[in-house]
């Protein structure tokens, strides 16, 4: 009987430790797909954001990620060869998670028939919640047309019911914010809600979230930037300094991530009205994305900032997933954005690491680029992000000239079942041409590109009427070439599979040597350390 109670108990014992160690352990991310539930199911959660409450159910906390499911992401999802067009509300879902990996859908917190009780259809979207101590509810701040609707609930996954809306003209000059987030101080306890400007967005405000007057309400507005029209505004505090963020006025497209740094929530923010941008986010517009909303693990060996950002697209086109997340690093007081499409993390530990099939080629499917480039309309834009092309004879690169080559293709929906997105690089000319397109891939101060041996690997199309068309890769005087032979008029995987990788750095690129109007598209480019 002993021996039984004794086996049972170390049963019991070792499976508490093996759950424990599975929920302990790194997590993998992998950016650049649908993300769906731990059943299944697809995620259907943008311009929102991620909040650490009380678990109803327990004596922790969980986090809950609330975010807009559109039923053109739904389309999207369904048929990614096909743009969708439009941002039809469906909900507001509500998600929970212990690790910020594994995800399990809650239900639908703010439904179509609440959000238009008067039957008019509007925008819906950019949304954050905050906990009100005072009245023991949770608060949904959303954009709602032209103004701002504040929703509360008595739990975090119970329906949110109309509280009130606001307008928000008496405040700020606009009845409306731009876009905006809500953001959470774990430190004070307090919760605010960040926003700009609903005409221009030249300007920036935080107001702090409370009651007043027995209902959920903003009590107070300090305008915090004031200068170039910024989206998507959101913060994040690391090391007890607070970060202001924002992207471009660019529509739907991607943008690069900029932020300002302060002391305190209300400012001063350096350097004034000068927003900067994150080292690391360049070579492919923060991993084709806008700025969305940030989450800072305070874990047992390392705090770690987490950014979210969302693809739209209108909707969408743009790659694959609505939701990319990559981890920061800090150079002192700067953000380093850390573009990765896959990477590990210890949601306990806070400690994250590079996943081990991470694709190191920055705009590899050229989906950064929403325009022809070179582009003479804003972004004003001469060279591919992240890409150069090195024009050795043809004609050559010139913004508004109609002369000049232009360097990505737009996919057809036919393309599209094969290659990712509506763009690819392109190399033609209208007379006989010789040019280089390449990248270089090199560590950064804390993303090693390892010695190794990696696989290089490109979708291609092209005519024919080339004297020569390689894919190549050089490291440390090496180069390692694929010719590309005769026609394929069908879309095709090339690959370079022995590409050795040394002192941290590889150039990678094509070289076509082509006759008037030949044509060679590419896509998807990978390179990926063999295993």
């Amino acid at each position: 009987m002993m021996f039984k109670k004794f086996f049972l108990c170390s049963v019991c014992l070792f499976l508490l430790c093996a759950a424990y160690t599975i929920n302990a352990q790194s997590q993998n991310i992998k950016n650049d797909i649908f993300w769906n539930t731990v059943d299944g199911q697809p995620i259907y959660s943008q311009g929102g954001g991620i909040f650490r409450f009380a678990d109803p159910a327990g004596s922790g906390t969980k986090y809950y990620w609330y975010g807009v499911h559109y039923l053109e992401a739904e389309r999207y999802h369904e048929a990614p060869n096909v743009t969708q067009k439009g941002t039809t509300f469906e909900s507001v879902t509500c998600y929970s998670s212990t690790d910020l990996v594994n995800w399990k859908f809650e239900r639908d917190v703010l439904t179509k028939a609440e959000v238009n009780q008067s039957g008019r259809r509007t925008w819906v979207g950019r949304l954050g919640v905050a906990y009100i101590k005072e009245l023991n509810k949770y608060a949904m701040f959303v954009q709602h047309g032209s103004r701002v609707m504040i929703a509360t609930a008595d739990a975090p996954t119970e329906p949110f019911i109309r509280h009130q809306e606001i307008n928000m003209e008496p405040m700020i000059g606009t009845t409306n914010t731009g876009d905006q987030t809500v953001f959470t101080d774990e430190d004070t306890g307090k919760s605010y809600l960040v926003y700009s400007y609903g005409k221009g967005r030249n300007k920036i405000y935080v107001s702090e979230i409370g009651v007043k007057d027995g209902k959920v309400d903003l009590l107070d507005c300090t305008k915090v930037f004031q200068g170039e029209s910024r989206e998507g505004n959101c913060m994040f505090k690391y090391k007890g300094r607070y970060y202001m963020c924002a992207s471009n006025i660019y529509g739907w497209d991607a943008s690069y991530a900029y932020y300002l740094v302060a002391d305190n929530i209300k400012g001063p923010y350096t350097p004034a009205n000068n927003m900067q941008v994150m080292n690391g986010c360049a070579d492919d517009y923060a991993h084709v994305t806008q700025t969305g909303f940030f989450v800072t693990i305070k874990g047992s060996k390392q705090e770690t900032v987490v950014y979210c950002g969302d693809r739209w697209a209108d909707f969408a086109g743009n790659g694959l997933g609505y939701n990319q997340w990559c981890p920061l690093s800090f150079d002192e007081k700067a953000p380093y954005f850390n573009s990765l499409s896959s990477w590990n993390l210890n949601a306990q530990t806070g400690e994250w690491k590079v996943g081990t099939d991470n694709n190191y080629v920055k705009n590899g499917s050229f989906e950064a680029d929403r325009k022809n480039i070179p582009s003479p309309v804003k972004p004003v834009q001469q060279q591919l992000t992240g890409w150069t092309t090195t024009v050795i004879s043809g004609n050559g690169i010139a913004i508004g000239s109609p002369d000049s080559i232009v360097l990505n293709h737009v996919n057809s929906e036919d393309d599209r079942k094969v290659v990712i997105g509506e763009k690819s690089l392109q190399i033609t000319d209208k007379v006989n041409f010789k040019r280089k397109v390449w990248q270089v891939i090199s560590s950064s101060p804390y993303v090693a590109l390892q010695d190794g041996i990696y696989t290089l690997t490109a979708k291609v199309k092209n005519s024919v009427g080339f004297n020569q068309l390689l894919m190549y890769a050089e490291s440390k005087g090496k180069t390692f070439k694929q010719s590309i032979v005769g026609e394929n008029s069908m879309w095709q995987t090339i690959s370079i599979g022995d590409v050795q990788v040394k002192a941290g750095r590889v150039e990678i690129g094509f070289i076509p040597d082509g006759n008037a109007n030949a044509f060679c598209y590419v896509d998807d480019i990978t390179l990926v350390r063999n295993k």
